[in-house]
């Protein structure tokens, strides 16, 4: 009978409850866990876990009761909160008005004044359609008496569900003057609060005090995310700031130490980073135990938001600027500077380097290393990965050049060929470019933790990273292994080598990363390393970095009317004029975008100057974060993954690429679509091939531009290999090919 019972126990397990695909993030995130974490308790991958998060997949037995038992602890840890009540009828006289300002509930309990912008009428409310209109006359912040600790709420706008009640107002604000001279800042979800402040140091108290701005930690040991200020350039002038640098504060990148700002901060004993009072500016003081005291300024009119990355949202009117960066800061993090810089905080944010232990013989914890993370102290990389001036290079002669046996050089693609007869015969050039390639390429990748244990004569083992002295000139592209058993003929004269960034065949021994020496197995060749330095620490330290960046992008992309696992068709329908729909939303595509690149390019930041002498070290150095290999086994994979698809590519139909450019593929095609020469058979793709969709890894289309046209430009520089990918997309060319 027992028995019985068993099976009608599993029956019912079986078919356990679950909350909503949202509220099982939420409670995830409430508890200060992260993916991984809840995939290695219940024994599955962490794909699996995003999967039932985002309702794509849901947990079978055994999984599903384990699941639903962690769920329902965390959701009595942390219950849903109530639906906001419905706001009061508005009152129908000056006095009333006076009554309800009165009596209605501050935001996050900070008596901070507020009042919320209406929502577009044209446009359904959602997170990444923040209102960006003004406030109105009848929603305008209280006039009464402007003390910190004595405003009123003129309209709260409720918390989101899940929303930290210590950060109810969001991660950060933009702080601007209106026509009448107040002081308003514009958060996120259209709320706008009246700063009381009337100095630079009372608006960082105010700030940290009252403005109920922030955002929780990523990570369970990690930090939560200081609050962000962005200053409009009258802003700035009502605090004592320069609307605009000068060109020497320019140059310095930063207001001099004897400004008027920075004195007010020094006696109101704010303390300022090494980075100074620039664009991103960072006023602290000194923690006391686990309580933090630090705002980030941010300054568009002193160029704080590079064009390059941003747009032009530093000229965006303030509750637009706030909803793209807090679309920004909801998907991605709170920006802490640059993209760049953004990009690297987010890895030791998802992984910091110590953790709490546990509690010793008198119950008290200590800070110890935190295991999957690069830990807090940084370490020299072997010589080979090291650039030109490190420290461990200064004995090197003066001058010295080093070639590929002493140097490890793995960089994205910049290669071309000139076209043949046959494809001059053609009418089109079609460009496609892979999305989130470097993001892609950090996905699953194993990478070292700690320092290079250097080998001679090794073995080489595809799943240890490292450099790896090896000889790969004896590659021959003209026939390699396409499947298990399964090898192809190819013309390899038409293909890039896939061991160098310029695609030429190596002439002899040279320093690999891993992911390129184990491509040389996978074609079918045996490779003998001379010597290697490799890393027995080691783990999968970017999976959760490029997780958080490859969701900010496909919900972005969604919100722009592109989304994922559609027909091709489709989605290159949808990718038509796909930045006109919201241009404001196309800005968060394009700094997600320059994350992933800008936080790879960290690893190997070079110096700035500063006065800095070859060999000797600068400042990025003392960062563990700097990690040149890491940076290289990236790249390496990326480039690496792309030359599969090209290899799979030529052995199913014959056709070869003219021209390849970091992650953009050009190609000779009857007509002007990708689908004029993508092998799909009945809406499915060549297996291992390129497939049209916005995931990253998958591609879109480029451009497209006429035969005639890029012979036209290769025979007006004189160059038959000119590098048409680089122009492909408008086909405006600018110079030559070096860029100039």
């Amino acid at each position: 009978m027992s028995e019985l019972f068993d099976a009608v126990d599993a029956l019912l397990t079986s078919r356990a409850v679950l909350p909503p695909p949202e509220e099982r993030k939420r409670l995830r995130q409430a508890h200060a866990l992260t993916v991984d974490e809840v995939a290695s308790a219940l024994k599955v991958r962490r794909a699996t876990v995003t999967s039932w998060e985002a309702g794509r997949t849901e947990p079978r037995p055994p999984e599903r009761d384990a699941y639903a038992r962690l769920l329902d602890g965390l959701a009595k840890l942390y219950p849903a909160p109530a639906p906001a009540p419905a706001p009061a009828p508005a009152p129908a006289s000056a006095e009333a008005e006076a009554v309800a300002a009165e009596a209605a509930p501050a935001p996050a309990e900070t008596g901070t004044a507020a009042v919320t912008v209406p929502e577009h009428p044209e446009t359904p409310a959602s997170a990444a359609q923040v209102p960006a209109t003004r406030p109105t006359e009848t929603t305008r912040p209280s006039t009464t008496s402007h003390r910190p600790g004595t405003q009123k709420a003129v309209r709260a706008a409720a918390p989101a569900p899940g929303t930290d009640p210590r950060f109810a107002n969001g991660p950060l604000a933009v702080v601007d003057v209106d026509e009448d001279g107040r002081v308003l800042a514009y958060c996120t979800g259209g709320l706008v609060l009246d700063v009381p402040a009337k100095s630079l140091p009372s608006l960082v108290d105010w700030t940290l005090k009252e403005a109920g701005l922030g955002q929780p930690r990523l990570s369970g040991s990690g930090k939560d995310a200081d609050p962000l200020l962005v200053l409009t350039g009258a802003a700035c002038e009502r605090y004592g700031l320069p609307a605009t640098l000068t060109d020497e504060e320019r140059t310095a990148g930063r207001l001099p130490e004897g400004h008027r700002a920075v004195k007010q901060l020094v006696r109101a004993e704010w303390k300022l980073t090494k980075r100074g009072f620039g664009p991103w500016a960072r006023i602290y003081r000194p923690a006391t135990g686990s309580e933090r005291a630090c705002v980030q300024l941010c300054i568009p009119s002193w160029n704080a938001l590079d064009t390059r990355h941003w747009g032009g949202a530093g000229h965006l009117p303030p509750a637009e600027l706030a909803r793209v960066l807090g679309v920004y800061a909801s998907r991605v993090t709170t920006p802490r500077g640059s993209t760049a810089v953004t990009g690297l905080e987010l890895m030791t944010a998802l992984h910091p380097p110590t953790r709490a232990s546990e509690p010793d013989e008198n119950g008290k914890r200590h800070s110890e290393h935190n295991p999957g993370s690069l830990g807090k102290d940084p370490v020299d990389p072997a010589p080979c990965e090291a650039p030109d001036g490190h420290p461990v290079l200064k004995d090197l002669p003066r001058f010295h050049v080093r070639g590929p046996g002493e140097q490890l050089f793995e960089e994205a693609y910049d290669w071309a060929r000139p076209m043949t007869d046959a494809e001059c015969t053609l009418r089109h050039l079609v460009g496609i470019d892979v999305n989130l390639a470097f993001g892609a390429g950090a996905n699953g990748l194993i990478v070292g933790l700690g320092a290079p244990t250097h080998v001679k004569n090794p073995v080489f083992d595809p799943k240890l990273p490292g450099s790896w002295l090896v000889d790969l000139s004896h590659v021959d592209l003209s026939k390699v292994k396409v499947g298990k058993d399964r090898w192809a003929e190819l013309d390899g004269d038409l293909l890039p080598s896939p061991f160098t960034p310029k695609g030429d065949r190596p002439a002899g021994p040279a320093w690999y990363a891993t992911p390129t020496v184990a491509y040389a197995v996978e074609l079918g060749y045996e490779v003998r390393p001379f010597e290697a330095h490799v890393r027995y620490d080691n783990g999968r330290y970017l999976d959760g970095w490029y997780t958080r960046l490859r969701d900010a992008y496909l919900a972005t992309m969604a919100d722009l009317g592109v989304h994922a696992d559609t027909d091709p068709e489709v989605f290159l329908a949808a990718m038509e004029g796909w930045k006109d729909r919201d241009p404001d939303l196309a800005v968060v595509v394009a700094a997600v975008k320059a994350t992933v690149k800008g936080g790879l390019g960290k690893l190997r930041e070079r110096p700035r100057a500063e006065g800095w002498r070859p060999g000797e070290p600068w400042r990025a150095l003392s960062r563990p974060t700097w990690r040149p290999d890491i940076r290289a086994a990236v790249i390496s994979r990326t480039r690496i993954n792309l030359h599969r698809k090209i290899v799979k590519h030529a052995a199913f139909t014959g056709q070869y690429p003219i021209a390849v450019l970091s992650d953009c593929v050009v190609y000779a095609a009857d007509g002007p679509s990708p689908l004029d020469f993508l092998p799909y058979r009945q809406g499915r793709p060549l297996p291992g091939g390129f497939k049209l969709g916005v995931n990253p890894g998958l591609v879109k289309h480029e451009g497209t531009q006429s035969v005639l046209w890029g012979e036209e430009v290769r025979e007006r520089f004189d160059a038959p290999e000119l590098n048409l990918a680089r122009y492909i997309k408008d086909g405006t060319v600018t110079g030559m090919d070096n860029g100039e």
